[in-house]
């Protein structure tokens, strides 16, 4: 892999499939049609990406 760009940092939901399709390392609480308490929680996805960044791409 040349490189890596993610899409978002933030649950960017998906309008097709309504929110069962999240996007970005940081969990939005919110559902399709409740906005619930908005709080942010970091994914797995995240620490990853935060330990590739610390160790610039190397294994």
């Amino acid at each position: 892999m040349f490189g890596y760009c993610p899409w978002s940092a933030i649950d960017l939901v998906s309008t097709h499939q309504g929110c069962s399709k999240r996007y970005g390392f940081i969990h939005v609480n919110r559902d399709e049609f409740d906005l619930k308490d908005m709080k942010r929680s970091k994914k797995k996805s995240f620490f990853w990406y935060n330990e590739l960044i610390a160790k610039n791409g190397e294994k």
